[in-house]
């Protein structure tokens, strides 16, 4: 069974800065691809950033392109991203979310099997 549980949310003012951090309990983690979601009160789920099985391929929507940086540690199982240049538009729950093969299209949640719970982004102008 594959578990994941998010950490580092939080609250911050504009142009500051978070790290998420996402452990997936798995023995293949290595095997995961890896995905980062977010969903504000009233908006859709929104694919923010995915990453391949090496971390060699990253994908980003493009309203964080520059700013926020996905990664990951195999060895380690853990995911994460990077925010900096926090705006209040980021401002969501945010999802760390895996899938064992390759997905069709990087940043479509349906692709997605294995969910965490969440962790939250609260950025204040």
């Amino acid at each position: 069974q594959v578990q994941l549980v998010e950490s580092g949310g939080g609250s911050v003012q504009a142009g500051g800065s978070l790290r998420l951090s996402c452990v997936v309990t798995s023995y293949t983690y290595s095997n995961f691809y890896m995905a980062w979601f977010r969903q504000a009160p009233g908006k859709e789920r929104e694919g923010v950033a995915a990453i391949s099985l090496s971390g060699v391929h990253r994908y980003y929507t493009d309203s964080v392109k520059g700013r926020f940086t996905i990664s990951r540690d195999n060895a380690k199982k853990m995911l994460y991203l990077q925010m900096n240049s926090l705006i209040p538009e980021d401002t969501a729950l945010y999802y760390c979310a895996a899938r064992a093969d390759a997905p069709g299209s990087y940043l479509q949640g349906e692709q997605y099997n294995y969910w965490g719970q969440g962790t939250q982004v609260t950025v204040s102008s």
